[in-house]
């Protein structure tokens, strides 16, 4: 039997639908031939629909469906199909074009001048018959060419209007398709839909309006009950039949659409700008005339331009020049582009790939042929301005971001249906815990764990099985993090647009669709450490007056390697981690190839080479190879394959193989399958034989080679960004307060991550100032080698205030009390909420009165504003001639455990002396700082004294109790563990904030430094 849906709408209608396209593919397959629409309100879901029907041998449809403007408030829905190509076409304009509408709603002339290649049709049980409506269908039926009306009668119900559209009809001598919209496959799928849709709307499934008979009924019915609803008028089912046939669009994606360059002058070439540029670049570089450079720069001009790819190489060296132009700081470089001379001569990068025998093949490959992928890392805080200029330059029509969908993970999906049906906060976060965080977690993966939860609680039951059919659905649309797509024409000549964020496009279509049809992706990537490093260079340029070229930083510098042997690296990226920490220790690095070979080696399986390379490095294990002539390839190092590159030219040395065919046996061999690996295991051994090499030899290098192809890492991209890790690394090592206050201010909404980069700050000596309104920014600051608190980091004060005291110092006003403060920056700003917490946080100390003292005085302050200068405009002249100097309330000078209190509260932390260390002062013990206790031996038994930050009791499957504490003093923070037999004894010493004298042994778990408690006294005791 014969199958022919025309009204599907998809999963891919972002919750409108939980028609899932591989459910309703598999759904179709008892059916001898089928034919299926889509017809979603976008076309997002289109090109997977294609190509999940075409692979499942059923004819795909291609429909959208969109709201005709009637009059100034009536629009009737019409369903749009693609009889051919120029109608597949005209649906990505006529798309495009409404998502671009405020209304998203298409005027007629639109529809008119749009309708080749299109079959029309009006879904009667989606409008409303009123003279309005006909007169347009008699309009429509007038004008169009192909133009229908669509009946349906789900579950066999007749609508109260059927007969008088039936008239319309006859009348207008209309033909009728029978038709059927499905949102859920089947009938029992009723609740989950309904589910899908109270989260759509974001209310509870109890508090909105019920499906009415007909909605209930919107599921996929078999041919069998449509021809049996349908027996009365079988000529509708075969005109549905009729039209669906006559919808064939193959779509083909055998075409690039490479963006073009611009300006050009008249007669110029690309290809001949792009040597221009090179040849420019090799002499600003200083390598004209070095044959090497010379040879190189030739042959990968000659690729390039073969490829067709010069105007790509134009275009990212322009935006990059922007970028400098504005001084947003670029990346050396990311991925295998880094290993192009090219790249290098236009200073797209800052890698010289000769240097560092980078193989231009792993990025472009003459042997696979595939579009170039140049990716670029920018300041994140200024990554839109490069992506607004492209667009300005380029022009909006031919510029887009690119769409990604958020699904309902497994997590996200359980919470939403228990909110939806009315579960309380309780289970909710009972529900949230029973499944794991893990990125790829499943529904199923959690079931044994729901089971004794959810019992025989039928609600529960009811909650776990829509949630599993509603797992994975689109939920909502964003923009992809990177992504840019850059056309030669216009897009909706080939993707279909909508709205998208600071005026520029986005694609309807995810990543791998926009790729699919030809277009070509550039990605604009944030870095947050760039824009850590420009932040630093900045401070340094305000501090000192000198301007930091990280280009000329030297790759040699003593400190900087003393800091990295030492695992110094808190802030450093790439080297954060406590394993990180640990290799480089092990390591010892010695030079900038070191580092990026830990950069390199430390991942999954590949960090099990880390002691090998350590151990060869200072000469406690023999190098071995397989032959000498391996040596200048491995010898860098110490006969550890750690790159891909060094597999290419094993592959070209040893075999013979052109670098190109290396490139092509890397990805090859990778995959692991038997055919391929015994496949190329011939050609390898017999391209070694050719080189007079034995036999069992070259087995033996070609097993070394599967071995590591999975293991290899991009040396361009490790050395690109080895430069980024060791640009801050020598900022940490050699400006050291600079670095601090970067970084402090780029983790200022994080308590947690500030107070422990404060507690490095101390531990190092570097002193730290108050906040000072006079003094502080929004940001953190350095004077004179100290590091000036920032304003933004006090609790409650917030951007407008930090937005007006900024243009306060820049017209470099000075106040002597808090009226004086009061009075410039107006009512509007002087809050009394807010000029507490900076009273806390010691920031008005600057006006030599006692912070309660000054508590006591704000509202006096506050009232005065309001009366004198109640908003920026109104101001009147507060004359102290006539009126008298306001004065301060009278109030007992703050306790010194006040203050300290005041400051943890707005700051997180200690400004003044942290109570650990008056308490250390006081008691006279020999105790460690808790920053030196990672680098005391395993197993030692130590003493500390330091404050409860936080407290976590669990109980043994003993039943006993025991507790991990957090501690803390002046200098940082450590774990402790308590076992049962000495929590026992100390249980009630335990509060949060509470000083504490802890005498235990040092252990390692998951490569943190911890301390088992052994002993606990309070102050008291000692």
């Amino acid at each position: 039997m014969d199958a022919h849906f025309p009204q599907i709408v998809t999963s891919a209608s972002m919750l409108d639908s939980i028609v899932k396209i591989e459910e309703l593919s598999a759904a179709l397959q008892s059916y001898e031939h089928a034919t299926v629409a889509i017809t979603d309100r976008k076309l997002y879901g289109l090109l997977h629909f294609n190509q999940v029907m075409k692979k499942a041998h059923i004819q795909p449809v291609l429909g959208l469906t969109v709201d005709l403007v009637c009059q100034e408030n009536l629009t009737i829905p019409l369903v749009l199909y693609a009889a051919n190509q120029q109608g597949y076409q005209h649906l990505i304009k006529i798309s495009s074009a409404i998502s671009l509408r405020e209304q998203e709603d298409l005027p007629l002339k639109w529809l008119l001048g749009y309708q080749k290649g299109l079959i029309v049709m009006l879904p009667v049980a989606m409008t409303h018959h009123c003279d309005e409506v006909i007169q347009m269908v008699q309009q429509l039926h007038e004008q169009l060419e192909y133009f229908y009306l669509g009946i349906e009668r789900a579950n066999g119900i007749i609508h109260e209007q059927e007969s008088l559209w039936r008239d319309v009809a006859q009348s207008e001598k209309l033909k009728v398709m029978a038709t059927q919209r499905v949102h859920f496959l089947n009938e029992e799928d009723v609740e989950a839909y309904t589910v899908a849709k109270a989260i759509q709307q974001g209310v509870r499934v109890e508090d909105r309006e019920p499906l009415n008979p007909i909605e209930r009924a919107h599921y996929l019915p078999t041919m069998l009950q449509l021809k049996e609803w349908f027996q009365d008028v079988p000529e509708w089912l075969d005109t549905t039949t009729e039209v669906l046939n006559q919808c064939k669009v193959e779509l083909t994606y055998e075409q690039h659409y490479m963006p073009k360059f611009q300006p050009l002058e008249e007669g110029k070439t690309a290809e001949v700008l792009l040597a221009e540029q090179c040849k420019k670049g090799l002499q600003e570089r200083g390598f004209t005339g070095q044959q090497i450079y010379e040879e190189r720069l030739q042959y990968e001009l000659r690729v390039i331009n073969d490829m067709g790819y010069a105007d790509y190489f134009l275009i990212v060296a322009d935006y990059i020049a922007f970028a400098r132009s504005k001084r947003i700081l670029t990346g050396p470089g990311r991925g295998s582009s880094a290993s192009s001379l090219v790249a290098y001569c236009l200073r797209i990068t800052n890698v010289d790939p000769i240097q560092y025998d980078l193989l231009f093949e792993r990025f472009l490959n003459p042997a696979r042929i595939t579009l170039p992928d140049i990716d670029v890392d920018f300041a994140d805080a200024k990554r839109q301005e490069v992506i607004e200029y492209v667009a300005k330059k380029y022009g909006a029509s031919h510029t887009a971001q690119i769409i990604t969908f958020g699904t309902l993970s497994a997590k996200a999906v359980a919470r939403d249906v228990a909110r939806v049906l009315g579960f309380t906060m309780e289970e909710m976060a009972q529900i949230s815990a029973l499944i794991p965080s893990k990125p790829g977690t499943m529904l199923r993966d959690a079931e044994p764990a729901f089971e004794q939860w959810i019992g025989t609680d039928e609600h529960k039951v009811k909650w776990l099985q829509i949630a599993k059919r509603l797992e994975g659905l689109p939920r909502n649309a964003s923009t992809h993090a990177a992504g840019v797509i850059l056309s030669p024409i216009a897009l909706p000549e080939i993707v279909p647009i909508e709205k998208g964020s600071d005026d520029i496009y986005m694609t309807q279509w995810p990543m791998k669709e926009v790729e699919a049809v030809g277009l070509l992706k550039m990605d604009f990537l944030g870095l947050r450490n760039l824009s850590i490093l420009d932040h630093i260079r900045y401070l340094i340029y305000a501090g000192e007056r000198r301007v930091l070229d990280f280009e000329k930083i030297p790759l040699d510098d003593v400190r900087t390697y003393q800091l990295l042997q030492q695992g110094d690296t808190t802030g450093v990226f790439q080297l954060e981690s406590a394993g990180m920490r640990q290799a480089l220790k092990e390591v010892y690095p010695t030079s900038f190839l070191d580092l990026v070979a830990v950069n390199a080696l430390y991942r999954p399986g590949p960090m099990d080479f880390i002691p090998v390379y350590s151990r060869r490095k200072h000469g406690q294990e023999q190098v071995v190879l397989p032959h000498p002539i391996l040596a200048p390839i491995l010898n860098e190092t110490y006969g550890v394959i750690v790159y891909q590159e060094q597999i290419m030219r094993i592959a070209s040395v040893f075999a013979g193989f052109t670098l190109g065919e290396a490139d092509v046996l890397r990805r090859a061999v990778s995959k692991k399958e038997k055919s391929i690996l015994d496949q190329e295991r011939q050609h390898f051994v017999q391209g070694a034989l050719q080189n007079e090499y034995a036999e069992n030899v070259a087995n033996e290098v070609y097993d070394l080679i599967v071995r590591f192809a999975n293991y290899g890492f991009p040396k361009s991209h490790a050395v690109a960004y080895s430069l980024i890790t060791y640009q801050i690394a020598y900022l940490k090592a050699n400006f050291a307060p600079y670095f601090y206050a970067a970084l402090l201010t780029s983790v200022m909404g994080d308590r947690e991550k500030q107070l422990k980069i404060l507690q490095e700050v101390r531990a190092k000596d570097i002193p730290l100032l108050r906040p000072s309104i006079q003094k502080s920014g929004k940001s953190y600051r350095v004077e004179n080698g100290s590091i000036r608190l920032a304003l933004g980091a006090i609790r409650g004060v917030p951007q407008t205030f930090l937005k007006k005291l900024q243009q306060m110092q820049q017209e470099k006003k000075e106040w002597k009390s808090i009226f004086d403060m009061a009075l410039s920056i107006s009512a509007q700003h002087f809050k009394e909420k807010t000029i507490e917490a900076l009273i806390k946080a010691g920031a008005l100390d600057d006006f030599e009165q006692d912070r309660q003292t000054l508590l006591a005085t704000v509202s006096r302050a506050e009232n005065l504003a309001k009366l004198y200068a109640p908003d920026e405009e109104t101001t009147v002249l507060y004359d102290t001639r006539i009126y008298g100097v306001p004065k301060h309330a009278e109030a007992e000078p703050m306790l010194e455990k006040e203050k300290l209190q005041g400051e943890k509260e707005v700051l997180g932390f200690y400004i003044s002396k942290h109570p650990v260390e008056q308490m250390k002062v006081k008691i006279a013990k020999q105790v460690v700082p808790l920053h030196r206790v990672s680098s005391i031996k395993i197993g030692a038994t130590i003493q500390v004294i330091a404050a409860v930050q936080n407290i976590k009791v669990i109980r043994t499957k003993n039943g006993e109790q025991m507790a991990f504490l957090t501690i803390e003093d002046e200098t940082g923070a450590l774990s402790v563990t308590i076992f049962p037999k000495v929590f026992e004894q100390i249980m009630s010493l335990l509060e949060e904030d509470s000083i504490l004298y802890i005498e235990g042994k040092v252990e390692s778990r998951q490569q943190q430094v911890q301390l088992i408690a052994q002993k606990i006294q309070d102050m008291k005791s000692l």
